[in-house]
């Protein structure tokens, strides 16, 4: 599956249109990792917790996208947008949505 952000692939045509994908996904970070993150941002520095968390929830919502735009007979993914937003009381819980348009090339 070749995936884009761009309305286009290079070197490409686009044979036909299946439709809009989606993917998401809710990720609830724990305890423990709110603690080291909250003494991270303190003292400076990257929170390596938070960031493996980021990552896991968007790769999640991308492949849940790219297993949709397979069922419609998709090839590949043109212009993918992917959304972060903290919900849930205390924005405890990360959401990572994804969207694009499912195409034969």
């Amino acid at each position: 599956m070749i995936l884009s952000t761009t309305p286009q692939i290079e070197g490409y045509s686009i044979r036909e249109y299946k439709g809009v994908v989606t993917g998401e996904t809710i990720i609830g970070a724990n305890f423990l990792k709110d603690i080291f993150a909250a003494v991270r941002d303190f003292v400076g520095g990257r929170s390596a917790a938070y960031e493996k968390v980021l990552r896991e929830a968007k790769d999640t919502a991308m492949q849940e996208m790219m297993e949709r735009a397979q069922q419609m007979g998709a090839n590949a993914i043109v212009g993918i947008d992917i959304d972060y937003e903290t919900i849930g009381q205390g924005n405890s819980m990360l959401m990572v949505a994804t969207s694009g348009t499912a195409v034969v090339i």
